[in-house]
């Protein structure tokens, strides 16, 4: 039979490993739910969708994800919303403008800029483009978790330009798990371009329509 001692010095000891393995599962726990919850309000927190679009002068593709966001620029182009699209980033602008050809933009109607490596360097770089050719209105076509810092990161460094955003929507299934894996990660790079940049996290200013008696966009989140 153990002593009374040995039995109080260890029932003492198990106290705190019962206390810190609660705690553990509690943070666990707050862990997991605030996942599901980033995931459940991506859209409403991370999309913004200017429809209904009106036609503009540009359509500026964002590098990246050639397999969404160029067919939803040809998309746009075949509608009649763009005659000329500007693809930028580097790594990918040639898949980007490829992309494009394929799904029926001519090759004469595209624009590459092969410099940029972040979406703060695709409007920086991009900018000069526009401002050369007069652009006074582009749309920008991104995946949809992208919109809304790609948005606001053009309004930021190109003021005089009126931006609306189309985002892509489609996910292939095969790439779901680097759709879920950009969508938390877009979650830091918002809150960084903020800190960093100035880009604020909610929706930037718009500008006033410059045709007049045009019709002003619709600004919401994603649905």
């Amino acid at each position: 039979m153990q002593p009374a001692t040995t039995k109080t010095t260890a029932t003492v000891g198990a106290k705190p490993r019962r206390r810190k393995l609660r705690i553990a599962l509690k943070l666990g726990a707050a862990l997991v739910m605030a996942a599901l919850a980033a995931l459940i309000l991506a859209k409403p927190i991370l999309c913004l969708d200017s429809s209904p679009l009106r036609p503009a002068e540009v359509i500026i593709v964002l590098g990246g994800s050639a397999f969404d966001r160029a067919p939803r620029a040809a998309e746009l182009f075949k509608a009649g919303l763009a005659r000329k699209i500007i693809v930028t980033g580097d790594g990918d602008c040639d898949e980007n403008r490829l992309a494009l050809v394929a799904h029926g933009v001519p090759n004469a109607a595209i624009e590459v800029e092969c410099r940029s490596t972040t979406t703060r360097e695709n409007a920086q770089f991009t900018r000069p483009l526009l401002e050369s050719a007069g652009i006074k209105e582009a749309i920008i076509v991104t995946s949809w978790y992208h919109s809304r810092r790609a948005l606001n990161t053009f309004r930021a460094f190109a003021p005089q330009v009126n931006f609306v955003s189309a985002p892509a929507y489609h996910t292939d299934k095969f790439r779901l798990g680097y759709a879920l894996l950009q969508i938390y990660k877009e979650y830091v790079k918002v809150g960084w371009y903020w800190l960093r940049w100035g880009v604020p996290p909610w929706e930037a200013k718009q500008l006033p329509p410059l045709a007049s008696g045009a019709a002003s966009s619709l600004w919401i989140a994603c649905a």
